[in-house]
């Protein structure tokens, strides 16, 4: 299926040394954000206390949310939990504050919104040993599968193609770090979930890509590296338009209308989408060129049939 076709190839790696400058200056950028201004880590990684309070009927968050916020939570996260009448707050941790009185002080501070009363139904402390488990299983999590993704790709194509692509997808979610860390949005355990989910999704675009070089390679024996990657790159164009512009269309949905809780993985989805489509074909796709990918690595050589010696 097709939107429309392109005639003529277009003559990306013609501008590769840009596009690729312009890549490398915004990782630099995004990994200097992430070493000097850091993450604001969400309570699942800091520690914290979670709250989880009951209504006879339905309640707006906002209020809730500007009741914490003049008692002192300002970066407290409220959300519905299993129905409109169940709220789950999480709270940062605080020097002042013993845990056992938080279920009492929260109690009072959403009192003092108008509505039904609130009933406090369990108070949870997360230890920061806990959060650091979290992060350190996460890191490791995101590790495995860059290392699984470059075997798989090495095994399927070319090392040179393995190396390109997983470079190409780690600039994309460094990138996404870098946004969290400039704007300090706070980095949960959801976001995290988002930034695995934008490298094997912009994995998927590169195996297309690659997948159309090796196949041109074999076909096009007229062609210079240059000219397979361009031909190759153009062919996959409408495909690449349909599929993520549906992605982004359901992403979008969610970012505008999923509320407080999906926002932020749905931001980390949106910036992950936007970037992933361009490391795919103007990072990782000069990269394997620079790399020595050749004609030579995917063609097949005929064997030499020996005459019978009289």
């Amino acid at each position: 299926m097709e939107f429309f076709r392109i005639k003529n190839d277009i003559p990306f790696m013609r501008h590769a040394l840009v596009f690729n400058i312009i890549s490398l200056l915004t990782f630099a950028v995004a990994v200097f954000f992430i070493v000097f201004r850091g993450l604001n880590l969400s309570v699942e990684f800091t520690g914290g206390t979670l709250v989880e309070v009951s209504y006879t009927e339905t309640v707006p968050l906002e209020p809730l949310r500007r009741a914490l916020a003049d008692g002192g939570y300002p970066d407290a996260q409220v959300q519905s939990f299993g129905s409109t009448r169940d709220i789950l707050i999480r709270l940062p941790n605080r020097a002042d504050t013993e845990t056992s009185k938080v279920g009492d002080q929260v109690k009072v501070m959403l009192s003092k919104v108008e509505g039904p009363e609130a009933t406090v139904r369990r108070v949870e402390f997360v230890g920061p040993q806990v959060g650091k488990e979290l992060a350190s299983d996460g890191a490791m999590a995101l590790l495995l599968l860059i290392i699984g993704i470059a075997i798989y790709l090495a095994f399927r194509f070319e090392w040179r193609f393995a190396v390109s692509t997983i470079i190409a997808n780690t600039h994309d979610c460094v990138i996404i770090l870098g946004f969290f860390a400039f704007f300090q949005w706070e980095f949960s355990l959801a976001v995290l979930a988002a930034v695995m989910a934008v490298l094997g999704y912009s994995i998927n675009e590169s195996v297309i890509v690659f997948d159309r070089v090796r196949e041109t390679f074999r076909k096009r024996r007229d062609m210079k590296t240059p000219e397979v990657i361009n031909h190759a790159i153009t062919r996959t164009i409408s495909r690449t338009v349909i599929t993520h512009a549906s992605t982004q269309a359901m992403v979008l949905s969610i970012l505008f209308f999923g509320g407080e809780t999906l926002y932020y993985f749905a931001l980390a989805l949106t910036i992950g989408i936007c970037f992933g489509i361009y490391s795919s074909v103007l990072v990782a796709s000069p990269l394997a060129m620079w790399l020595g990918v050749s004609r030579e690595q995917f063609a097949k050589t005929k064997a030499q049939k020996q005459e019978a010696v009289v």
